[in-house]
């Protein structure tokens, strides 16, 4: 509502001694003057700018005789001053003008500045006048004066001897009897018969002030009991007082009245601000709420402040001030919000935490239109002599102004059908609305042409349809508009401000005329003629509607009230505005949907429609449609807050006899005091049918009698929007009531359109709290807007003690930000407490697809659980149940639980578990669901809430699963779960499971599914494929040499094992790419387990099959014989690639190829290891452009020392060196390469046969790792693939050269047989390859027959040719030194030992690594 602005200012007061400082301010009614009084001095001051203007400083013979001044009353019209003295003296000054022109402060223009033409009332708006001051009356009253009040033509005087003197403000008593207290009868309330009398003799007003919607006094008296003093007839004597009060307030400091909601604000003597209201039946003083703070908030200070010293409504009564003995500034909304403290936080401590004295205050007044509050300062403690460094200026009384800033709603309540904050300060406004609703504007295009670049980026947003919620939540810095200077000059202070639906036009209201602002053109507009703007005073606010302004005014020159209507893109001009007349004087106005509602000053309602001309487009006409008197439950129109229209009703629209009536079922809401009456539509009279009649006849429906819905209320939020997805918060009705926080009035909808239960009301009032002051409600977002006050403290940049004095080291400098909070937990809260599940059921589905609908469901069971599980009374009938099951309708209900329960202490985890059902089955629930992330965070309060063996037998079922869908972070998270709740126990790892092989089937069924890309998450497959073997207890954990010194432990052991089953698994079911990628992930030691499983699990029993497999797993073709396969793509022999020849072998590749057999085979297989080498575009053009079949192996020639050679990576040597651009011949020399068609064909048919890069770099990986390990039938299978002689050749060499197992053996030699025949019979494309291969097979068999029974299998290392005996980093050095290939981190050789495996695991795992290539098939 209020907030804080900046750091206070302070005015320079002319000092003379400490005894005549200021102690008391005054603000004039206007609020355009302030009296200050010092002991001996009168000062006035002006408002803005603030200067003083005129002192009367008393002689000290009359000083003596009159005693000190105490306080000072102004006269309503402003023209005198009233003040007491300590001896019991009235003074009146009269103020009067020097001379008619004359002015204090001149403004200086240069030449030729507009402002130097001669405008009306201008000097005196922007100058302070010069002002005489001149006592006219001394009046002895002979006893010390309590209180001075100024009632309507008269002064109200409360003396120390228990009289109430009624004095004129010529300065006599007109011969009224003064009257004594004593004499006025006191009762509970006014309907008994006779009252008591104040039966003690020195009874005396303390405070008083007068109230007048109530048309009585709020009197405080001397003992601390408090009362209301009303004249039972219109005549001021003791016969016709009459007082009431409360029983239960005795230590009444001070009084201050609200007129608006008919409030009196009593402090006492406890610190805390009881707030009374007047019963309208019987007159009694009924407690409407309490002002105190709380030790939840303040726990070092909330009961040590003292007595409250002062409160102050602010002008426009819509937040009260409040301040203590002790100190301190306190700001409540009217119904007990409380908006800011300076008793805690930044106020109160300094950046080194240590403790501030509170601001004292002796007296304060609110500014104009609230925007400053006038503050005494008074005397710190009393030890400051002791002291030197803490003798702060602010312990000297001085004036301070705190600059205040409010939301628009405080004047202009019709803002509340907007879903924009708009704040207004004394020269600028904050929107929450910002930069990025300006592209709503399809014309914001052609504004920003030719904006500078800075300007250009704030429409780069895309267009919005209409504000989004980013837009108004966005950031939490605001949109600052700084208020033209030009209209502020002569129209200060801004009055009223209102900003349209689209948040993207504002207009101001200020002393006269007003003016207004486009967002998009970042301009303003005002009146051209000044004497125009001049001559209109708005009244009762004003609204948008559609690209015009409504307002209402009063028209100086013609002494009439009138309704105008002025267009937004036309000049601002009278010429271009409706004007409508009108009886009475506005006091507010609304707009709905096409209609506007206004109230007047005679206590009447009128409707009138709006609507475009038809003769032009610039115009918009208004026609009344109905008045309503509504005098008889109004007492005074000045206590009507707000008017609006609005579609809610107490039917939802299901029983009314024709549907479209739910939409016009116009009601008028009226907040009365902060009673909100609702007055709907008679619909009991016979229904006019609109074919019958002109249909404007169909909106004079009467209104029936009002209705009160609910009290305390400050601000009323509806829409006139219509959703049919969300009904429930569209028709709903939201109020903000204060301390009481807000209330929903909402429909209540029959499921599935069926008739409604008789005994079920059709809407209900849902009250909640929230922790930030509604500003604004997003009916479909579910959110509230709000502000709030935040504080910097800039003291550390302030060392020296002389800076200490500095009100920003005293202070801290206050901004306000943006908030909002969800409400929905509450409302669906309220709903179940109520037992109306289906009706939150409805709502909650409806605003399923927020994005924070997850947090509601967290929030609500969080709430609900902190509650009932720490109360400390047993709960008759406990809510979280009932909650439990309302959150398992929703597919969110496992995390919600989990997120819950790791966000609450563990003690009340049982509490939780025994609503929502046990944490083993949601566990379990979670696994079914494939939802592992959720099923994780159990696992976790499964460790805490059960013993160590349950825990683990959960992590294992959990990692088994995790392995099985790939999902390595969770893999390795469970890994070091599992080795640290066996650091806690020690136990033997359970034995392997019997009923493992079910889920191979399954397994795999599921891992068919997945394609090539690695980069490709689990969860897009489909979990119903994947069959979870519940009762399993499966162990699990990586490789312990590599996560532990400690490998012996059994925890380690355990690990290892659910690794080994894990990979004998994807070996058994072919799943060459998962083991490639599980190895890689969890860093486990492949190599080292397939040498143990060698004869086991590594050997291949179906080659068949197992090619099959590999195919389809690295989506690689099954080879195809082209058409004319026994010619060659190059006829000629040869072509020219820049002077370089190169030359085909022979026009028969099959007949003619050389095979090379020993080391130099083994050599040139080596080097594909280049291929995985992240940095390798090289080598990707060449393998996929490279002819790789068979029929192209094309033999280096040598030319002038340069080797060059096209084909697969497999034919470089480690000596070759290749020049940049080679590689890339195919595709760059295309056009100098003459090849006929078939040959296109032929090289295009090579390309298809071949699978993607990341595919073949994959493979020679795996062909790296098996050929380490020994496996030679898996290096046969990858062999055939690839379709490389030279890989089989390699292994020929090492079958040769090293003694290797018979069993494999003949098990290499019955596999490529059943290759041979299923490649005649099924895949003739293999037939070409196996008869290039024939020779090596042969000489394999042959072997084969020879071979004895070997002895155990050593790994070998073929370092032995002395090409290779160079070690590893020269092998690099050697190789890159030569300009080959760069070969990455990983050495040129393929059979690296496997000591070295560790240190070059990272970069031989890069082909595994999830989305490092991309799988396009060039």
């Amino acid at each position: 509502m209020y907030f804080l602005s900046g750091w206070p200012k302070r005015l320079l007061c002319p000092l003379g001694r400490p005894a005549e400082a200021p102690f008391h301010v005054q603000s004039d009614p206007q609020r355009t003057f302030f009296a200050v009084l010092a002991p001996a001095r009168l000062s006035i001051w002006y408002s803005r700018p603030s200067v003083l203007i005129v002192t009367y400083k008393e002689p000290a013979k009359s000083s003596s005789q009159f005693g000190s001044y105490k306080q000072a009353e102004w006269r309503p019209d402003s023209t005198m001053i009233a003040v007491s003295t300590a001896n019991g003296y009235i003074l009146f000054f009269h103020i009067t003008s020097t001379r008619g022109d004359k002015y204090l402060y001149e403004p200086v223009y240069p030449k030729g500045s507009p402002q130097m033409k001669g405008t009306p009332h201008f000097k005196e708006e922007q100058c302070a006048p010069a002002l005489n001051l001149e006592m006219r009356k001394i009046l002895d009253l002979q006893a010390p004066i309590m209180s001075l009040q100024s009632v309507l033509e008269d002064l109200l005087v409360a003396t120390s001897d228990g009289l109430l003197h009624l004095i004129h403000w010529e300065g006599m008593t007109n011969g009224r009897k003064a009257i004594n207290l004593c004499t006025v009868p006191f009762s509970v309330d006014l309907q008994s018969s006779r009252g008591s009398f104040l039966g003690f003799a020195d009874v005396h007003i303390r405070d008083m002030e007068y109230c007048a919607t109530l048309d009585g006094f709020a009197v405080v008296f001397n003992d601390g009991k408090v009362g209301f003093i009303t004249p039972v007839s219109s005549r001021f004597t003791a016969e016709q007082l009459h007082g009431v009060w409360p029983q239960d307030v005795v230590d009444g400091t001070c009084v201050a009245v609200n007129n608006k909601y008919r409030l009196m604000a009593f402090g006492c003597a406890s610190g805390s601000v009881q707030v009374y209201t007047i019963d309208n039946t019987t007159g009694a003083m009924l407690l409407s709420h309490k002002l105190e703070l709380t030790a939840k908030q303040y726990p070092d200070i909330w009961n040590k402040t003292g007595a409250v010293k002062l409160v102050r409504w602010s002008p426009d009564n819509s937040v009260v001030i409040v301040t203590w003995e002790y100190g301190g500034l306190s700001l409540w909304s009217v119904f007990g919000a409380q908006l800011i403290c300076t008793l805690g936080g930044d106020f109160a401590y300094r950046s080194d935490g240590t403790k501030k004295d509170p601001l004292k205050i002796n007296s304060m007044s609110w500014g104009a239109e609230g925007y400053h509050l006038w503050v005494i300062s008074g005397f710190g403690s009393q030890n400051t002599e002791n002291d030197s460094d803490s003798k702060s200026i602010v312990k000297q009384p001085g004036i301070l102004l705190f600059q205040f800033i409010k939301s628009a709603l405080t004047v202009n309540p019709c803002m509340s059908n907007q879903e924009q904050v708009l704040l207004q300060g004394e020269d600028r406004l904050y929107l929450n609305c910002g930069e990025a609703s300006q592209t709503q504007n399809p014309r914001s295009s052609s504004h920003s042409g030719h904006k500078p670049s800075r300007e250009k980026n704030l429409f780069a947003d895309g267009s919005l349809e209409s504000q989004s919620l980013s837009t108004l939540l966005g950031h939490r810095h605001w949109h600052v508009v700084q208020i033209s200077s030009t209209y502020l000059e002569s129209n200060w202070p801004i009055r009223f401000s209102a900003i349209d639906k689209l948040g993207q036009n504002i207009a101001v209201v200020g002393k006269f005329g007003f003016a207004h602002y486009s967002l998009l053109t970042k301009k303003w507009k005002l009146f051209g003629n000044i004497t125009q703007e001049q001559n209109m005073i708005v009244t009762g606010g004003l609204a948008w509607w559609n690209d015009f302004i409504v307002l209402a005014c009063y028209n100086i020159s013609d002494h009439q009230e009138e309704l105008r209507v002025y267009l937004r893109t036309s000049n601002l001009d009278n010429a271009f505005a409706h004007v409508t007349k009108t009886q009475a004087e506005t006091l507010l106005l609304s707009v709905f949907r096409d209609m506007v509602i206004v109230f007047r000053a005679d206590c009447s309602i009128c409707l009138y429609s709006i609507e475009r001309r038809s003769d032009g487009p610039n115009t918009a006409g208004i026609q009344v449609l109905q008045e309503v008197s509504m005098s008889r439950y109004i007492p005074h129109p000045f206590l009507v807050v707000s008017v609006t229209l609005t579609s809610v009703s107490t039917e939802n629209g299901i029983t009314l006899k024709m549907p479209q009536q739910a939409r016009d079922a116009e009601s008028i809401m009226l907040n009365l005091a902060g009673q909100l009456i609702m007055m709907q539509r008679d619909r009991s009279g016979p229904q006019i049918r609109e074919k019958d009649s002109n249909p404007n006849q169909r909106k004079l429906l009467p209104f029936c009698p009002p209705v009160v819905l609910a009290q305390s209320v400050e601000n009323v939020w509806t829409t006139c929007r219509a959703n049919k997805q969300k009904r429930h918060l569209l028709e709903a009705l939201w109020l903000s009531c204060g301390g009481a926080g807000m209330k929903v009035w909402l429909p209540l909808f029959p499921r599935d359109h069926r008739k409604p239960h008789s005994f079920l009301s059709q809407r209900i009032m849902l009250p909640f709290h929230i922790n930030i002051y509604p500003l604004a409600v997003l009916f479909e977002d579910a959110l509230v807007l709000g502000a709030v006050n935040d504080t910097l403290l800039y003291d550390s940049l302030y060392t020296r003690n002389s800076a200490r004095e500095q009100l920003e080291v005293l202070f801290p400098f206050c901004v306000v930000e943006r908030t909002s909070q969800i409400y929905l937990h509450h409302i669906l809260r309220q709903l179940l407490v109520r037992n109306l599940g289906e009706q939150a059921l409805l709502l909650a589905q409806s605003c399923a697809a927020l994005p924070y609908f997850p947090h509601v469901l967290e929030l609500m069971l969080h709430e609900v659980l902190e509650e009932e599980a720490t109360s400390r009374e047993p709960i008759p009938d406990p809510l979280l149940p009932t909650v439990a099951k309302f959150i398992t309708e929703f597919p969110l209900f496992l995390q919600t639980v989990v997120h819950c329960a790791r966000k609450t202490e563990y003690a009340l985890w049982n509490y939780l578990f025994a609503a929502v059902g046990n944490p083993k089955d949601l566990f379990e629930e979670c696994l079914m669901a494939q939802d592992l992330d959720t099923a994780a965070s159990y696992l976790i309060i499964l460790q805490n809430m059960e013993v160590p063996a349950v825990s683990r037998q959960h992590a294992t079922l959990l990692f088994s699963t995790a392995l099985e869908q790939g999902k390595w972070d969770l893999c390795r998270h469970m890994i070091r779960f599992l080795k640290a709740i066996g650091s806690g126990e020690s136990e033997t790892p359970p034995s392997t499971p019997t009923a493992q092989e079910p889920s191979s089937s399954g397994g795999f069924e599921f891992f068919r599914n997945r394609s090539i890309s690695l980069s490709q998450s689990a969860e897009n497959v489909p979990a119903s494929k994947f069959s979870l073997q519940k009762t399993l207890s499966m162990p699990s954990g990586p490789s312990g040499k590599r996560w532990s010194k400690d490998s012996d432990c059994a925890e380690n052991m355990y690990i290892d094992m659910m690794l080994w089953r894990h990979a004998r698994r994807l070996l058994e079911e072919v799943r060459l790419k998962d083991l490639g990628c599980f190895a890689a992930q969890l860093g486990f030691e492949l190599i080292s387990w397939l040498c143990r499983e060698r004869s086991r699990a590594a050997r291949v029993d179906n080659f068949v099959l197992a090619l099959k497999r590999l195919h389809k797993d690295f989506l690689w073709p099954l080879p195809i014989i082209p058409a004319s396969s026994v010619s060659s793509p190059f006829k000629n022999g040869k072509y020219r690639t820049g002077e370089q020849l190169l030359k085909s072998q022979s026009a028969d590749p099959f007949l003619n190829l050389e095979i090379d057999a020993g080391i130099s085979n083994v050599q040139r297989s080596q080097s594909w290891l280049g291929n995985i080498g992240p940095t390798h575009h090289e080598i990707d053009t060449a393998s996929s452009h490279g002819p790789q079949m068979q029929d192209a192996f094309l033999s280096p020639l040598s030319n002038k020392g340069d080797e060059c050679s096209i084909g697969s990576a497999t034919d470089l040597t480690e000596s070759s060196s290749m020049v940049d651009g080679d590689w890339t011949m195919v595709d760059e020399n295309f056009s100098t390469l003459s090849l006929t068609q078939s040959e296109l064909e032929h090289i295009s048919m090579e390309l298809a046969s071949k699978g993607p890069h990341k595919s073949q770099v994959q493979l020679r990986y795996l062909l790296h790792i098996f050929m380490e390990a020994g496996c030679l039938d898996w290096c046969i299978v990858i062999g055939l693939i690839l379709r490389e002689s030279s890989v089989i050749n390699q292994i020929l060499v090492i079958i040769q050269s090293s003694e290797v197992d018979g069993e494999m053996l003949q098990n290499i030699k019955t596999g490529v047989h059943a290759v041979d025949r299923w490649a005649s019979t099924d895949c003739p494309g293999y037939k070409p390859f196996l008869n290039i291969i024939k020779p090596q097979l042969q000489k394999l068999s042959e072997i084969t027959e020879e071979q004895v029974q070997p002895e155990a299998f050593q790994p070998i290392t073929v370092g032995k040719t002395p090409e290779q005996t160079s070690p590893r980093a020269e092998e690099n050095r050697s190789s890159s030194g030569h300009g080959s290939i760069p070969q990455g981190e990983v050495g040129g050789s393929s059979l690296v030992s496997r000591k070295e495996e560790d240190t070059a695991r990272t970069e031989e795992e890069e082909p595994f690594q999830d989305g490092t290539y991309d799988c396009s098939v060039s």
